[in-house]
C-alpha cells in the first residue's frame, strides 16, 4: 500500500468515528474551502491545503515520497531525531527494511497547528447539552493559551532528521483519538456501568489497559470511590489537549457524573473535586496505543502490512 493510500485511508477513518458525527465535519471543510477560495492570490500561498480534505491539523504526511510502497512500519507514541536513528540502524543492520516511521503525537507543521483541533472540543461539549456560545468561547480562550505555549517551540527538529536520513515520517493523532473516544463510549453505552469499578472491570478487559496496568501506567480512580455511582458518563478521549477547566462547571451543570479520560492537570483534578464528579483516568499512553491499534487493524484489512513497536507503541490485535 502507498504511503498516499495509508493517509488518506487515516483520515477517512478519523472522519468516520469522529464524535462530531460526519455532518460536523462536513460542514468543518467546506468552511475551509470557503475560506480559501475568498483569500487573495498572494494569501494562498500560505494557506495549508491539506485542510481542504483532511479536518486534522495535527496528522500529516511529514517527509518522504507519498508514492512510496509501504510494507513495513516503525510506529511510536512520539517518534524524535532518536527514533529516526533507530530506523536508519535497523535498515544499515539489515535488520529491519522500514519504509515508513509512523508517531501518534504530531511533529513539524502538525505540531506548530495542532491547537487548531481544537475547536472540535466546542462542538463534543455543545451535544452534551452545554450553550454553544459558552462552549465557543472557552475552547477559544483555551486554545489561544496553548497555541501561546507551543508557538516558541523548535517544531521541525524530527522532521528535518526524517528529511536528512530520507526517511518516510508521518504522525496520527486526533483521527486516532477519535478510536478511542467512540470505541469507549460505545463500550460504556453496551455496558451499563453502574459504578466506577464497573468502569474500572470494562477497562481492565481491554488488553492495552492491561499491558499498561502491568508496566506500571494503569486505569485509576482520580475522583470518587470504586462503589461510587456513574451518572451520566462523558469519554473524554480527543481535541488535541487537555480542554478548558471552566468548562467543568458546565459539565455538572449538563448532569455528568463521571468522566473517563486520557489524563488530568492538577487543577483540572481540583475541580472535578469541587463539582463531585466522578473521574476515571484511563491511561494516557495506554489510550494512544488503543487509538493507533484500532487504526492499524483496520489498514491491515486492506493489505499486509510488517508493523515494528517502539517508542511506548505496543501492537495488539483486536
Amino acid at each position: 500500500m502507498k504511503l498516499k493510500k495509508i493517509y488518506d485511508l487515516v483520515i477517512q477513518e478519523g472522519i468516520a468515528v469522529d464524535p462530531r458525527g460526519k455532518k460536523l465535519v462536513s460542514d468543518e471543510l467546506k468552511k475551509a474551502k470557503e475560506r480559501f477560495e475568498s483569500l487573495r492570490p498572494e494569501e494562498k500561498e500560505y494557506f495549508d491545503r491539506e485542510l481542504l480534505s483532511n479536518p486534522y491539523d495535527d496528522s500529516r504526511i511529514l517527509a518522504g515520497d507519498p508514492t512510496k510502497e509501504v510494507k513495513t512500519i516503525l510506529a511510536g507514541i512520539d517518534i524524535d531525531a532518536s527514533e529516526l536513528l533507530l530506523a536508519d540502524r535497523l535498515n544499515s543492520k539489515n535488520k529491519a527494511k522500514i519504509d515508513l516511521v509512523i508517531s501518534h503525537h504530531p511533529q513539524g507543521q502538525a505540531y506548530a497547528n495542532f491547537y487548531e483541533v481544537m475547536d472540535m472540543q466546542a462542538d463534543i461539549f455543545a451535544g452534551l447539552g452545554i450553550p454553544v456560545n459558552i462552549c465557543d468561547k472557552l475552547v477559544e480562550t483555551r486554545k489561544k493559551e496553548v497555541g501561546r505555549k507551543i508557538h516558541a517551540a523548535n517544531h521541525h527538529r524530527a522532521t528535518d532528521a526524517a528529511k536528512l536520513l530520507a526517511l518516510n515520517l508521518m504522525c496520527i493523532h486526533t483521527p486516532a483519538d477519535n478510536h478511542v473516544a467512540t470505541h469507549l463510549d460505545k463500550l460504556f453505552s453496551q455496558k451499563k456501568p453502574a459504578t466506577l469499578k464497573n468502569i474500572m472491570d470494562i477497562l481492565m478487559n481491554i488488553e492495552e489497559y492491561k499491558t499498561a496496568k502491568k508496566e506500571g501506567a494503569g486505569p485509576v480512580i482520580l475522583s470518587g470511590s470504586p462503589n461510587s455511582r456513574c451518572g451520566k458518563i462523558f469519554v473524554d478521549m480527543t481535541g488535541g489537549t487537555e480542554g478548558p477547566k471552566d468548562i467543568i462547571d458546565n459539565l455538572s451543570m449538563a448532569g455528568i457524573g463521571t468522566i473517563v479520560g486520557m489524563h488530568s492537570s492538577e487543577e483540572h483534578y481540583k475541580k472535578y473535586q469541587e463539582k463531585n464528579i466522578n473521574v476515571v483516568i484511563a491511561g494516557h499512553i495506554a489510550s494512544d496505543n488503543l487509538g493507533m491499534n484500532l487504526i492499524f487493524d483496520k489498514l491491515e484489512k486492506i493489505s499486509w502490512l510488517n508493523i515494528l513497536s517502539c517508542s511506548g507503541f505496543r501492537r495488539i490485535k483486536h
